[in-house]
């Protein structure tokens, strides 16, 4: 994510803090495999391929993404839905993210427009990582285990669906 100087600043000490505290809020705990997930599916010429991804629709939970996981189901990923269009430039990181990630961008109107492979950054500055941005504007991103895209030859302009929410595609018949 692009975060200005002084939230990059206040995720550095506040995030890794939080993690050992005693009652810790949801968000900065890494979560178990039996957490809530929605349904969703990336409709191919191949045909759909079904996941269950966690949902991060809050600014908390967006932060913390997929950090101190050391690992993520096959199956599995995590959907970040934005309110509003982000921006071409505004990408994702992988600070403190313990395992490589696939990540779809996902425009309003549900098509996949970027598709990038996010490598664990080992650096303990947060302004040491990379970030990956998409080159085109996007309203949801998803993440899942590396590879797992291009295993199921899933590409730029793949329809995700997910009936959970509004406002994604309907696949073509």
């Amino acid at each position: 994510m692009t975060m200005n100087r002084r939230s990059l600043l206040k995720a550095s000490i506040i995030l890794p803090l939080s993690l050992w505290l005693p009652g810790a809020p949801r968000w900065a705990q890494a979560t178990p495999d039996d957490a809530e997930t929605l349904s969703l599916a990336i409709h191919t010429q191949q045909g759909p391929h079904r996941l269950d991804v966690e949902l991060a629709d809050t600014l908390a939970e967006r932060q913390r993404g997929l950090m101190q996981r050391e690992h993520l189901p096959a199956k599995r990923g995590m959907l970040f839905v934005f309110d509003n269009e982000r921006s071409a430039n505004n990408g994702f990181w992988m600070y403190q993210t313990l395992i490589p990630l696939d990540i779809a961008f996902i425009d309003a109107a549900g098509r996949i427009v970027a598709i990038d492979t996010m490598q664990p950054c080992e650096s303990s500055s947060p302004a040491d990582c990379p970030s990956y941005a998409p080159g085109a504007a996007y309203h949801a991103a998803l993440e899942v285990n590396a590879g797992y895209f291009a295993e199921r030859g899933i590409g730029v302009g793949d329809c995700v669906s997910v009936p959970a929410l509004t406002g994604f595609c309907q696949p073509e018949n």
